[in-house]
Protein backbone atom coordinates (compact mmCIF):
# COMPACT_ATOMS: atom_id res chain seq x y z
CA UNK A 1 0.00 0.00 0.00
CA UNK A 2 0.84 3.53 -0.85
CA UNK A 3 2.28 5.87 1.73
CA UNK A 4 -0.63 9.21 2.57
CA UNK A 5 0.77 12.26 2.65
CA UNK A 6 -1.21 14.85 3.46
CA UNK A 7 -1.26 18.42 2.44
CA UNK A 8 -2.28 21.23 4.71
CA UNK A 9 -2.68 24.55 3.44
CA UNK A 10 -2.55 28.02 5.09
CA UNK A 11 -4.77 30.89 5.90
CA UNK A 12 -4.65 32.39 2.22
CA UNK A 13 -3.23 29.28 0.84
CA UNK A 14 -5.21 26.77 -1.62
CA UNK A 15 -5.12 23.93 -2.85
CA UNK A 16 -2.88 25.38 -6.00
CA UNK A 17 -0.04 25.82 -3.65
CA UNK A 18 0.78 22.30 -3.55
CA UNK A 19 0.85 21.77 -7.54
CA UNK A 20 4.50 21.17 -7.99
CA UNK A 21 4.68 18.70 -4.58
CA UNK A 22 1.59 17.02 -6.17
CA UNK A 23 3.00 16.56 -9.48
CA UNK A 24 6.59 15.87 -7.80
CA UNK A 25 5.21 12.96 -5.50
CA UNK A 26 2.29 11.64 -7.54
CA UNK A 27 1.59 8.12 -8.70
CA UNK A 28 4.62 6.69 -5.87
CA UNK A 29 2.43 8.30 -3.02
CA UNK A 30 -1.51 8.66 -2.16
CA UNK A 31 -0.98 12.12 -1.79
CA UNK A 32 -4.54 14.39 -0.53
CA UNK A 33 -5.20 17.63 -0.22
CA UNK A 34 -8.23 18.81 1.61
CA UNK A 35 -9.58 22.21 1.42
CA UNK A 36 -9.45 22.92 5.04
CA UNK A 37 -13.36 24.15 5.83
CA UNK A 38 -12.29 27.97 7.05
CA UNK A 39 -15.83 29.11 5.73
CA UNK A 40 -18.75 26.78 7.54
CA UNK A 41 -19.69 27.87 10.20
CA UNK A 42 -19.30 26.09 13.53
CA UNK A 43 -19.22 26.99 17.47
CA UNK A 44 -16.16 27.32 19.51
CA UNK A 45 -12.12 27.55 18.67
CA UNK A 46 -11.58 27.36 14.88
CA UNK A 47 -7.89 25.60 15.48
CA UNK A 48 -9.91 22.90 17.41
CA UNK A 49 -12.33 22.64 14.93
CA UNK A 50 -9.84 21.90 12.06
CA UNK A 51 -7.65 19.46 13.90
CA UNK A 52 -11.36 17.81 14.27
CA UNK A 53 -11.45 18.43 10.85
CA UNK A 54 -8.06 16.21 10.49
CA UNK A 55 -8.79 13.80 12.52
CA UNK A 56 -12.00 13.25 10.34
CA UNK A 57 -9.63 13.11 7.31
CA UNK A 58 -7.02 11.01 8.28
CA UNK A 59 -9.85 8.63 9.33
CA UNK A 60 -11.57 8.32 5.73
CA UNK A 61 -8.10 7.99 4.33
CA UNK A 62 -7.67 4.33 6.21
CA UNK A 63 -4.22 4.97 6.32
CA UNK A 64 -2.38 3.47 9.73
CA UNK A 65 -0.48 6.09 9.77
CA UNK A 66 0.13 9.02 7.51
CA UNK A 67 2.92 12.00 6.56
CA UNK A 68 1.80 15.55 7.27
CA UNK A 69 3.06 18.30 5.23
CA UNK A 70 1.62 21.97 6.31
CA UNK A 71 2.71 25.28 5.59
CA UNK A 72 1.55 28.33 8.02
CA UNK A 73 -1.39 27.31 9.45
CA UNK A 74 -1.40 24.34 7.75
CA UNK A 75 1.18 23.64 9.83
CA UNK A 76 0.27 24.60 13.30
CA UNK A 77 -3.23 22.40 12.55
CA UNK A 78 -0.49 19.33 11.88
CA UNK A 79 0.94 20.06 15.71
CA UNK A 80 -2.15 19.64 17.20
CA UNK A 81 -3.01 16.41 15.67
CA UNK A 82 0.30 15.11 16.14
CA UNK A 83 -0.20 15.60 19.30
CA UNK A 84 -3.19 14.24 20.18
CA UNK A 85 -2.76 10.88 17.73
CA UNK A 86 0.94 10.33 18.07
CA UNK A 87 0.59 6.99 16.52
CA UNK A 88 -1.37 8.03 13.24
CA UNK A 89 2.19 10.49 12.13
CA UNK A 90 5.05 8.33 11.00
CA UNK A 91 6.86 12.16 9.90
CA UNK A 92 5.74 15.83 9.97
CA UNK A 93 7.16 17.93 7.74
CA UNK A 94 6.46 22.10 8.54
CA UNK A 95 7.07 24.88 6.79
CA UNK A 96 6.52 28.64 7.38
CA UNK A 97 4.05 27.44 10.40
CA UNK A 98 2.23 29.46 12.95
CA UNK A 99 1.87 28.30 16.49
CA UNK A 100 4.90 30.04 17.73
CA UNK A 101 5.25 33.41 16.29
CA UNK A 102 3.63 35.56 13.43
CA UNK A 103 3.71 38.35 11.97
CA UNK A 104 0.32 39.06 10.87
CA UNK A 105 1.05 42.62 9.38
CA UNK A 106 3.12 41.47 6.95
CA UNK A 107 0.31 39.07 5.27
CA UNK A 108 -2.69 41.51 5.96
CA UNK A 109 -5.05 41.64 3.22
CA UNK A 110 -8.26 41.95 4.89
CA UNK A 111 -11.17 44.13 3.75
CA UNK A 112 -8.92 45.33 0.68
CA UNK A 113 -10.62 45.35 -2.19
CA UNK A 114 -7.45 47.57 -4.51
CA UNK A 115 -6.09 44.87 -6.99
CA UNK A 116 -2.79 46.88 -6.54
CA UNK A 117 -2.30 46.64 -2.69
CA UNK A 118 -3.58 42.89 -2.67
CA UNK A 119 -0.71 42.45 -5.44
CA UNK A 120 2.17 44.35 -3.34
CA UNK A 121 0.99 42.77 -0.07
CA UNK A 122 1.08 39.27 -1.44
CA UNK A 123 4.17 39.85 -3.55
CA UNK A 124 5.94 39.88 0.12
CA UNK A 125 4.88 36.93 1.26
CA UNK A 126 7.44 35.76 -1.71
CA UNK A 127 11.61 36.84 -1.49
CA UNK A 128 10.17 36.94 -5.20
CA UNK A 129 7.73 38.94 -6.40
CA UNK A 130 6.92 37.85 -9.44
CA UNK A 131 5.45 35.17 -7.58
CA UNK A 132 2.37 37.15 -7.11
CA UNK A 133 0.41 36.07 -10.42
CA UNK A 134 -2.57 37.84 -11.22
CA UNK A 135 -4.62 33.93 -10.70
CA UNK A 136 -2.51 34.09 -7.07
CA UNK A 137 -4.09 37.55 -6.79
CA UNK A 138 -7.75 36.68 -7.88
CA UNK A 139 -7.78 33.69 -5.43
CA UNK A 140 -6.87 35.69 -2.57
CA UNK A 141 -9.55 38.59 -3.81
CA UNK A 142 -12.13 36.01 -3.79
CA UNK A 143 -11.76 36.28 0.17
CA UNK A 144 -11.15 39.89 0.45
CA UNK A 145 -14.34 40.89 -1.62
CA UNK A 146 -16.48 38.34 0.60
CA UNK A 147 -17.53 39.93 4.14
CA UNK A 148 -18.61 36.50 5.29
CA UNK A 149 -15.24 35.28 4.32
CA UNK A 150 -13.37 38.18 5.31
CA UNK A 151 -14.95 37.87 9.30
CA UNK A 152 -14.06 33.75 9.42
CA UNK A 153 -10.76 34.70 8.52
CA UNK A 154 -10.51 36.88 11.02
CA UNK A 155 -11.77 34.66 13.58
CA UNK A 156 -9.38 31.96 12.55
CA UNK A 157 -6.33 34.11 12.72
CA UNK A 158 -7.33 35.46 15.92
CA UNK A 159 -7.14 31.65 17.11
CA UNK A 160 -4.19 31.17 15.97
CA UNK A 161 -2.24 34.31 17.16
CA UNK A 162 -4.08 32.71 20.95
CA UNK A 163 -3.25 29.42 20.61
CA UNK A 164 0.53 28.42 21.31
CA UNK A 165 2.13 24.99 20.71
CA UNK A 166 5.16 26.13 22.75
CA UNK A 167 4.39 23.95 25.58
CA UNK A 168 3.92 20.89 23.98
CA UNK A 169 6.57 20.54 21.34
CA UNK A 170 8.86 19.12 23.86
CA UNK A 171 5.86 16.04 24.07
CA UNK A 172 5.88 15.22 20.14
CA UNK A 173 8.01 12.61 19.42
CA UNK A 174 7.37 12.38 15.39
CA UNK A 175 10.73 13.00 13.47
CA UNK A 176 10.07 16.78 12.03
CA UNK A 177 11.52 18.34 9.19
CA UNK A 178 11.16 22.13 9.36
CA UNK A 179 11.64 23.51 5.90
CA UNK A 180 12.07 27.32 5.98
CA UNK A 181 12.45 30.18 4.12
CA UNK A 182 15.66 32.55 5.25
CA UNK A 183 13.84 35.35 3.68
CA UNK A 184 10.70 34.40 5.85
CA UNK A 185 8.69 38.23 7.22
CA UNK A 186 5.56 36.28 8.43
CA UNK A 187 7.52 33.71 10.65
CA UNK A 188 10.79 34.85 10.50
CA UNK A 189 13.68 32.29 10.25
CA UNK A 190 14.35 32.42 14.17
CA UNK A 191 10.79 30.99 14.31
CA UNK A 192 12.07 27.90 12.91
CA UNK A 193 14.81 27.94 15.02
CA UNK A 194 12.46 27.95 17.97
CA UNK A 195 10.51 25.17 16.44
CA UNK A 196 13.76 23.03 16.04
CA UNK A 197 15.17 24.13 19.57
CA UNK A 198 12.22 22.73 21.15
CA UNK A 199 11.01 19.60 18.95
CA UNK A 200 12.98 16.47 20.30
CA UNK A 201 13.77 14.76 16.70
CA UNK A 202 13.88 18.09 14.34
CA UNK A 203 16.16 18.61 11.85
CA UNK A 204 16.08 22.19 10.15
CA UNK A 205 16.87 23.07 6.40
CA UNK A 206 16.92 26.76 5.99
CA UNK A 207 16.80 27.82 2.04
CA UNK A 208 17.76 30.70 0.44
CA UNK A 209 16.26 33.32 -1.43
CA UNK A 210 12.94 32.34 0.04
CA UNK A 211 9.56 33.52 1.80
CA UNK A 212 6.91 31.66 3.23
CA UNK A 213 5.81 29.40 1.03
CA UNK A 214 8.67 27.89 0.12
CA UNK A 215 7.29 24.69 -1.86
CA UNK A 216 5.85 27.68 -4.27
CA UNK A 217 9.04 29.69 -4.07
CA UNK A 218 11.69 26.91 -4.39
CA UNK A 219 10.22 24.00 -5.57
CA UNK A 220 13.19 21.29 -6.45
CA UNK A 221 14.93 22.26 -3.28
CA UNK A 222 11.97 21.64 -1.09
CA UNK A 223 10.46 18.50 -2.96
CA UNK A 224 14.14 17.03 -2.99
CA UNK A 225 14.55 17.46 0.81
CA UNK A 226 11.38 15.78 1.54
CA UNK A 227 11.83 13.10 -0.68
CA UNK A 228 15.02 12.37 1.02
CA UNK A 229 13.24 12.64 4.70
CA UNK A 230 9.96 10.35 3.41
CA UNK A 231 13.01 7.76 2.40
CA UNK A 232 14.96 8.36 5.41
CA UNK A 233 14.25 4.66 7.79
CA UNK A 234 13.03 5.67 10.78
Amino acid sequence: MKQTIILLHGLFGGLSNWHGVIKYFEGRYNILVPQLPLYQKHEGDTVEYLVNFLVETVEEAGAQQVVLVGNSLGGHIAIRYAHRSPHRVSKMVLTGSSGLYENMQAGSYLRRSNYAYLKERIAATFYDAALATDELVAEVMQVTTDTYKCLCIVKAAKATQRDKVLGILAEIETPVLLIWGNNDTITPPDVARHFWDNLPDARLVMLNNCGHAPMMERPDEFNKTLEDFLNEEE
